[in-house]
C-alpha cells in the first residue's frame, strides 16, 4: 500500500450514471476509438466491446489494419472504420465527446498522425494508452502538444500507462518505477500536467488539481494482455456519459478503475480466475457490476 495516497472511492458517484426514461443514445455519449494497427487489430477491439458494454450511446473505431476494418460479425454494433490520412476530417465530421487512442496503435507514421490530430482535438475528454504513450516518450513535439493541450482545457486528458510506459516517459526504469509509485505518479503529473492512472497492484489516480489515491480492488489474474485495452474502452465509456450526467474526467476515470479491478475481483470470488481470467470476461462482469449499482 502507498502509504501516502487515500484509498479511492467512487461508487457513490455511479447513481448519476442513472438515465431517465427519455433518454437516448445522445445522452450516452459518443466515443471515438483509434488504434489497431495489422497484428495488433484485437487490441482496439477489446477497448471498443469494453466501451459498448459499458454504455457509450455510439462506440466508432478507427482502424489503421485494413484487413480488420470491417463490421464485426460476433459485435455489430461497432462502426469500424478504416483510418485514412484525413484522420482530422474524420473527427471533425464525427464530432465525438470523447476520443481514445492508443489500443494497438503502433509506431507508424499513421499513428503519430493521429496521435497529433488527437492531441490537437479541443474541448473533448482524451483517454491516452499504450503505444500513444511511447510515441509521446520518444517525441518532444507530442510531449509539448500534450502539455499545451493541458494549459488549454486543464483535466481534460488521462494517460493510463503500466510500469514500462511510465518508466519510458520519465526516462528511467521499471524497477524505479515500482520502487515508489507514490513520487512516480507525481512526477508523471508533473510532467505532462494529466491525470494519471498508474496500473499495477494498487494502481493510483492523481492529477495536477488532485493528490494520488489508489484502488485496492484488484488481482493478479489482471495481468494479462488486453486488460488494460479494456480499462481503457471503460473510462472513454464512463466519461461519454459523464458529459451529460454531470461527472468530469476525473471522477469517470475514477469509476472506470475501481469498476475494472472490483469486477476481477469478482469473477475471482465466483471461481474464475484468477489464472485464465480474461479481459472479455471482466468486460461483461463490469456491466453487471456497474448495473447493480445504479
Amino acid at each position: 500500500m502507498n502509504s501516502q495516497a487515500k484509498p479511492l472511492d467512487t461508487f457513490d458517484l455511479v447513481k448519476l450514471l442513472k438515465r431517465e426514461p427519455a433518454e437516448h443514445k445522445g445522452h450516452a455519449g459518443k466515443v471515438v476509438l483509434i488504434g489497431g494497427a495489422p497484428g495488433m487489430a484485437g487490441a482496439l477491439l477489446l477497448a471498443g466491446n469494453a466501451c459498448l458494454h459499458l454504455g457509450a450511446g455510439w462506440t466508432i473505431l478507427e482502424m489503421l489494419d485494413p484487413a480488420s476494418a470491417h463490421a464485426d460479425a460476433d459485435q455489430p454494433e461497432l462502426m469500424i472504420r478504416l483510418v485514412a490520412n484525413s484522420i482530422g476530417d474524420a473527427l471533425k465530421t464525427a464530432q465525438p465527446d470523447v476520443i481514445a487512442i492508443g489500443p494497438g496503435l503502433g509506431k507508424s507514421a499513421l499513428a503519430i498522425q493521429c496521435l497529433r490530430t488527437s492531441l490537437l482535438y479541443p474541448h473533448v475528454p482524451l483517454v491516452i494508452d499504450a503505444d500513444a504513450l511511447n510515441l509521446i516518450s520518444e517525441s518532444g513535439e507530442l510531449l509539448e502538444l500534450l502539455q499545451n493541450r493541458n494549459q488549454q482545457f486543464p483535466e481534460l486528458t488521462v494517460l493510463t500507462p503500466h510500469p514500462g510506459e511510465a518508466a519510458n516517459l520519465l526516462k528511467s526504469s521499471s524497477e524505479k518505477v515500482q520502487s515508489d509509485r507514490t513520487s512516480t505518479i507525481n512526477e508523471l503529473v508533473a510532467l505532462t500536467q494529466s491525470i494519471v492512472v498508474l496500473k499495477g497492484q494498487h494502481t493510483l489516480l492523481a492529477s495536477p488539481q488532485h493528490s494520488p489515491v489508489q484502488c485496492m480492488a484488484g488481482n493478479p489474474g489482471m495481468g494479462t494482455g488486453g486488460m488494460g485495452d479494456v480499462l481503457t474502452g471503460c473510462i472513454a465509456a464512463i466519461a461519454g456519459q459523464g458529459v451529460r450526467h454531470h461527472l468530469d474526467l476525473w471522477q469517470s476515470t475514477g469509476i472506470a478503475v475501481q469498476l475494472h479491478a472490483s469486477a476481477a475481483d469478482s469473477l475471482v470470488n465466483k471461481g474464475i480466475g484468477p489464472i485464465g481470467l480474461t479481459p472479455s470476461e471482466n468486460i461483461l462482469e463490469m456491466r453487471a457490476l456497474l448495473n447493480k449499482l445504479l
